[in-house]
């Protein structure tokens, strides 16, 4: 009898656990799912450069840096020209929730997993992958926007534009007997060849180092990310300039730029956004079908050794056709590039004309971009425009079900991505 009491009360006693192991279990609330996040990393054409309306950057002491002034140093975090209107925040992403733009102009593979103030012309903010995990901490990341791969330890973007730039305005400008005006010695005048913009074993050095920073991202997302599924869409770059300059920029005054001195033609032509000589135009589109080619094949050597990753590659070189700088008369206007422009010291104030000025103002035009380089780094980026028409280019990209797409702009302005 007693033997029986006791396996009945300890009977009732599992019962009455099991019981209140069930109203536990019902009254404590599930975990609340993350909020979703897309990401972009990267450098200028994701940050938002050339499209206004910067917000503040938190440095790497955690301080939120606004406009520092025109004669700040070029290293503070606001240059890194996180723009509200950068494609990121245009483009139609269906069921994210935030949005955080990480990228920095200028940046570099090497910032993505080190500070980039390590680095020579660096800007004080953290490691890219440092911001990323930040984010991974609060959210789901189910988006990640990259480019990356058009400034390396072997070339950059700017300096290629100043390059061409500087030749044709030198070319229109100086006479070849007139070097003596330029202190620091000769000035190029010669139109940019393809060796110029970069060598193939510079490219082969860039994409190495590319491919390594985006295999350390997708290696940080397989940690961080809450649920495992994001997908990762690397875009290359879009040549702010045309295959051709249209007719009424070809020569002035009776003089084209194969002349010596076509100071009415460098005018006009810096006026509409694009001083640069017709014969650099070419290699320069073999320049960005180039880093085509290199975002193109990190992706295919990532995707082989991701095979889980939903990796996306989205070519936007011509994403702005028939819309580049000098491609139709009346040229910026219209245009979804940002055109070339300078400031006669650091305030603020751009230079739209160079009708007039002589060679001794043009060199103290040019060096202020050299020594405030903040003063001129928008140009020859898509503005806010073109951060709308790129944002496009995303949406297409996220809702793909092919893993390389091309955006492309028709003469009336529809985009498609396919």
């Amino acid at each position: 009898m007693v033997r029986i009491r006791r396996a009945a009360l300890g009977a009732a006693l599992s019962v009455a656990v099991a019981a209140l192991s069930t109203t536990v279990a019902l009254s404590t609330p599930a975990a609340a799912a993350l909020p979703t996040a897309a990401v972009a990393l990267g450098d200028s054409f994701v940050s938002g450069e050339g499209a206004g309306a910067y917000t503040p950057v938190t440095d790497a002491t955690g301080t939120a840096q606004g406009f520092p002034g025109w004669t700040a140093p070029n290293s503070n975090a606001y240059f890194c020209h996180r723009s509200a209107n950068a494609s990121l925040h245009r483009a139609a992403l269906p069921g994210i929730q935030d949005r955080f733009n990480l990228a920095c102009s200028g940046g570099q593979p090497h910032d993505i997993a080190n500070a980039s103030s390590t680095r020579a012309k660096g800007r004080q903010v953290a490691a890219q992958l440092d911001q990323l995990r930040a984010v991974g901490r609060t959210h789901d990341i189910d988006l990640v926007l990259i480019g990356l791969g058009s400034n390396n330890s072997s070339f950059t973007f700017g300096n290629v534009a100043e390059k061409c730039a500087n030749r044709f305005i030198a070319d229109a400008w100086t006479g070849w007997w007139e070097f003596w005006a330029y202190l620091g010695g000769p000035v190029e005048q010669k139109p940019c060849s393809d060796a110029d913009l970069a060598t193939a074993a510079q490219v082969g050095a860039a994409t190495a180092e590319t491919t390594t920073a985006v295999r350390q991202i997708l290696a940080t997302l397989a940690e961080i990310d809450a649920d495992g599924q994001h997908r990762v869409v690397l875009q290359d770059y879009t040549n702010p300039l045309p295959f051709d300059l249209e007719p009424g920029y070809h020569s002035e005054d009776s003089r084209d730029d194969t002349r010596d001195k076509f100071r009415a033609l460098g005018a006009e032509r810096y006026a509409a956004g694009c001083p640069i000589h017709r014969a650099s135009l070419l290699p320069g589109h073999r320049f960005s079908q180039g880093l085509g080619t290199l975002v193109g094949s990190v992706r295919s050597t990532l995707a082989a050794e991701f095979p889980g990753t939903d990796l996306v590659y989205l070519n936007v070189q011509r994403a702005f056709d028939g819309a580049r700088l000098c491609e139709s008369a009346g040229s910026p206007t219209g245009a979804l590039a940002t055109p070339i422009r300078l400031q006669d010291s650091p305030n603020g104030t751009v230079v739209t004309s160079l009708a007039g000025k002589d060679k001794i103002a043009i060199q103290r035009i040019a060096n202020t971009c050299v020594t405030y380089f903040q003063t001129c780094q928008e140009s020859w980026h898509p503005n806010a425009a073109g951060h709308q028409v790129l944002g496009q280019c995303l949406s297409g990209a996220a809702a793909t079900t092919a893993r390389t797409v091309a955006c492309v702009r028709a003469t009336n302005g529809t985009v498609t991505v396919g």
